[in-house]
């Protein structure tokens, strides 16, 4: 059976962003949204801008909307819609559930981060080693920037209560073998905690297929607002005592760990991403990303040093890298002198930026997706040879 092929004008129509000259291969930080989402957005706050809870129509039409929410959210993820919770961004969701599980952790018990991780999925850790006298063990990564799954099997002990790991490498594009990482967690007794904010724009997400207790991600990289997403075990939800106001309902499951009003004119746009993701289907997204990288993984210039797997196996199309001569804020400017839209410095990505000696100045990063053509490739390489 043939892939899709990618109607990427037609794609980029849909963006406004994207008649701008600006080549914007900085998706990793962040993605560019489709007017459906703006317009979902703005028709929220024009006709149904109301609290919820209320006898009268605009606050019946949220309460829909937040229900519809929801159910997108379970859509995305592979489960049921009271198994998601949304909030401000991933990093405060996982400050708050990281201190829920905690309530039934000792001291001595363990954490396993791995050095593939965004900070969002170390320091919560490392903050509850601090209050609780905790124990936080790093997971290394390979010199090819895989993890290191032997590594994880050593370091696992009976001690072990959450074992925190990203399903790809914001900085590098590197993905974990999830299922496998899951179910070594399991056989140790402990909880598999997945960080989904850099996969979730590349590939569909099954959260029962990959066996992870917890996932986080944030719609603003997968076309949406900025917000975070948050999926818990059923079973594991029920059991853990939230920090909520006293009146906030307890069910479904994952909105007890709804902190305060949501905003609810960003869950609206939060539906119409998922929406705009499905319409444009994912087998056509990965095949189209997948030329991306190769394009530019066959063009790199030898003066470009690339850090983590060399071809498209294993990866998302993010790409860490030093021009030599250049600092990588050096780079980074002189390529958005050309239009071209790029990020440098740790990513926040702190462990792996230490581990491939990339410190204090980090790297160049250029991200692609699915909006993105091979002539924004050609251009960035084409700059990266005149620098």
């Amino acid at each position: 059976m043939c892939t899709p092929a990618l109607d990427v004008d037609a794609v980029r129509a849909r963006f406004p962003a994207l008649r701008s000259p600006v080549a914007f291969l900085d998706g990793p930080g962040g993605t560019q949204v489709p007017d459906s989402v703006i317009d979902a957005i703005a028709a929220y706050l024009r006709d149904s801008n109301a609290n919820l809870g209320g006898a009268f129509a605009a606050s019946r039409r949220s309460d829909e909307l937040v229900e519809r929410a929801h159910a997108a959210a379970g859509s995305f993820l592979g489960c049921s819609p009271d198994e998601v919770a949304f909030g401000q961004n991933m990093t405060t969701l996982n400050f708050a559930l990281s201190r829920t599980v905690a309530r039934g952790f000792r001291a001595g018990d363990e954490i396993l981060v791995t050095r593939l991780d965004h900070d969002g999925n170390v320091s919560p850790w490392l903050e509850l080693a601090h209050d609780l006298d905790l124990k936080v063990g790093f997971v290394d990564i390979r010199d090819d920037t895989t993890l290191d799954l032997d590594d994880l099997e050593r370091k696992l002990s009976e001690r072990t209560r959450v074992v925190a790991f990203p399903l790809a490498s914001n900085a590098v594009g590197t993905l974990t073998d999830a299922a496998r990482i899951a179910e070594l967690a399991h056989a140790a007794g402990a909880l598999a905690w997945a960080d989904a904010v850099h996969f979730a724009p590349h590939g569909p997400i099954d959260v029962a297929a990959l066996g992870v207790d917890v996932l986080l991600c944030s719609p603003y990289k997968f076309f949406g607002p900025h917000l975070g997403l948050a999926y818990g075990r059923a079973e594991l939800l029920a059991s853990w005592r939230p920090y909520k106001a006293r009146p906030a309902a307890n069910e479904p499951l994952g909105r007890r760990f709804e902190t305060g009003t949501l905003a609810h004119e960003l869950l609206a746009g939060f539906v119409a991403a998922v929406e705009y993701v499905h319409e444009v289907g994912w087998e056509a997204i990965r095949a189209h990303e997948r030329a991306l990288g190769e394009r530019f993984l066959a063009g790199l210039p030898e003066r470009c040093t690339l850090y983590g797997l060399p071809t498209m196996e294993g990866r998302v199309p993010t790409f860490a890298f030093t021009v030599e001569g250049r600092s990588p804020r050096e780079a980074a400017e002189r390529l958005a002198e050309r239009q071209i839209a790029v990020w440098d410095g740790d990513y926040y990505a702190v462990e792996v930026m230490a581990r491939l000696g990339l410190e204090p100045d980090g790297a160049v990063r250029a991200g692609f997706v699915h909006y993105n053509t091979p002539e924004e490739v050609d251009r960035l390489l084409d700059a990266l040879e005149e620098l």
